[in-house]
């Protein structure tokens, strides 16, 4: 029998007791589960698959954080039987003092030799309280943001409709001349302070909280991304493309990479008592945030002067050209990985104010005044809701103006139908090398293997389909059609196969579309 004053252990506890504990435990996790799976069927209903994938990462990621608890509370005591030297004990301390008082036994024989516990068992079960709270918040905010980024751009969808009407088609009309100046989006970048190198990085930084992602700058890049990449095909639906290339880099934001990780144990480093780190920790993912939505606004803003530069006189409106080397290190996936490391060191902050809270009090040691409660709150709060609303829209819109065009620009029909299609050709493929006397007879019909290995998405592109599909980006690759076709005066274009292929085929505005192109290529 346990003695007074010690806890019980399975040994003395009924096993009704134990067996209600699991039964209630196991309830829960089956609950969340068919929660988790309802909402994958939803997602899967509204044909949002890249949210599917999300999904699936944030389980992965909560497994990974489950893990590393039951880690913890298996290494519990051999981790508190390490002895250290005491003086490296009592360094970097967050509260700038130990307490002696309430000694645990491992605590105790390392003070016996002079020394002090690595970390004791009671240190370890805090850790665990950590850890589920920080994998709460993480989901939570993430979740939070992406839905306010996502509320803020419901609003593009009649911006996208009124692309179909006669006066926008009529305002955008090539046959209409007009100083650059004189357009929409350039009375609102060609201004003195945006030309100026030294008071445009001002201007774009208030410009970000002061009307981000107007009207004029949305129909003004859809229009460069379409002309750059379709040559005019105004039934595409810019809107939905934004939105699926959102849903895949969300899975990005809800990921936890390695490094960072490693700056959030910097993080639990520098929350030592001698860093003062209440008075500028929380500052730097809002630094951050500030900066790389200051970037996104310069971009729009250097788009516009480059089109300028180019061109004093448009053609029905300005025409921005999507390029790389507006970005930083021409990389506009970095802007993301940004986000990714602004968002998750936030909830880490807002998780560990809220451990603390829980653990040691409201004014505990971590929170000795009532500025430091308000600096972390505030921070926090700010950062998640200018990321959700100010900075992600913004995100979404800008990075599309990159060099590459992204997978996304296929509904997920089409990229299926083309799966399927690559599949089936290297199978031909490899039944034409196995029986090459009788080629004709051993190929199925209805996949040409006299056919390029490429197939033109426009006038301008053209897709590899031996890459995968599945790549972040898809390689354009530049087609002279006027010397292709001088070249093969004799050869007109065949509905059956992959030459001339348009792109409005490949991602059509309707799922009828899209039935209809893979119905033609017999997938």
């Amino acid at each position: 029998m346990a003695g007074e004053g010690e806890a019980k252990t399975l040994e003395e506890t009924p096993t009704w007791a134990v067996a209600a504990v699991c039964f209630f435990l196991i309830l829960i996790s089956i609950f969340i589960e068919h929660l988790l799976h309802l909402l994958a069927k939803y997602f899967n209903k509204k044909r949002r698959k890249y949210l599917i994938q999300a999904l699936y990462k944030i389980k992965t990621e909560l497994m990974l954080l489950g893990f590393i608890s039951l880690l913890l509370t298996v290494l519990e005591k051999p981790v508190a039987n390490i002895c250290i030297p005491k003086s490296a004990g009592e360094t970097f301390l967050p509260c700038g003092g130990v307490d002696s008082s309430d000694w645990s036994e491992e605590e105790a024989k390392c003070a016996e030799q002079g020394q002090a516990s690595l970390l004791s068992r009671e240190g370890m079960r805090q850790l665990q309280y950590l850890i589920f709270v920080l994998a709460s918040f993480h989901c939570i905010s993430s979740i939070f943001t992406f839905g306010l980024g996502m509320a803020k751009m419901r609003r593009w969808e009649s911006w996208e409709a009124e692309t179909r009407t006669l006066d926008y088609q009529f305002a955008t009309d090539p046959r209409r001349f007009q100083l650059s100046h004189q357009t929409p989006f350039g009375k609102r970048h060609l201004r003195y302070w945006y030309e100026n190198s030294v008071l445009r990085w001002p201007a774009c930084f208030l410009g970000q909280f002061y009307g981000s992602v107007s009207k004029v700058d949305y129909l003004t890049l859809r229009h460069g991304f379409i002309m750059a990449h379709f040559d005019q095909d105004n039934s595409f639906d810019f809107q939905k493309y934004i939105r699926r290339a959102l849903d895949k880099d969300f899975g990005v934001l809800v990921g936890i990479s390695f490094w960072i990780w490693m700056f959030s144990i910097s993080f639990i480093f520098f929350n030592a008592h001698k860093f003062y780190s209440h008075y500028w920790l929380p500052f730097i993912p809002l630094l951050m945030l500030l900066l790389v939505g200051t970037k996104l606004q310069a971009i729009i803003t250097l788009m516009c002067l480059d089109s300028h530069d180019k061109s004093l006189v448009v053609e029905g409106t300005i025409l921005v050209r999507p390029s790389d080397h507006f970005f930083w290190f021409g990389r506009p996936k970095l802007l993301l990985h940004l986000i990714q490391f602004i968002l998750f060191q936030n909830s880490f902050q807002l998780a560990f104010f809220t451990w603390t809270w829980y653990k040691f009090g409201f004014r505990s040691c971590f929170h000795r005044r009532t500025e430091d409660i308000v600096i972390t709150l505030g921070m926090g709060l700010l950062v998640h809701f200018l990321c959700g609303y100010v900075t992600l829209p913004l995100y979404a819109l800008v990075t599309q103006m990159g060099s590459s065009m992204r997978t996304a620009v296929f509904t997920e029909n089409v990229v299926e139908g083309l799966k399927r299609w690559r599949a089936k050709a290297r199978q031909n493929l490899k039944i034409s090398h196995s029986a090459r006397p009788s080629l004709d007879a051993s190929v199925d019909p209805s996949l040409s293997i006299d056919t390029s290995p490429s197939f033109s998405l426009s006038a301008s592109y053209s897709i590899d389909p031996i890459r995968p599909l599945d790549r972040d980006h898809v390689t354009t690759e530049v087609i002279d059609e006027a010397k292709h076709n001088d070249e093969q005066p004799g050869e007109p274009k065949r509905n059956d196969s992959f030459e001339g292929f348009n792109v409005s085929n490949a991602a059509p505005a309707t799922e009828k579309q899209s039935a209809r192109f893979i119905n033609t290529w017999q997938l």
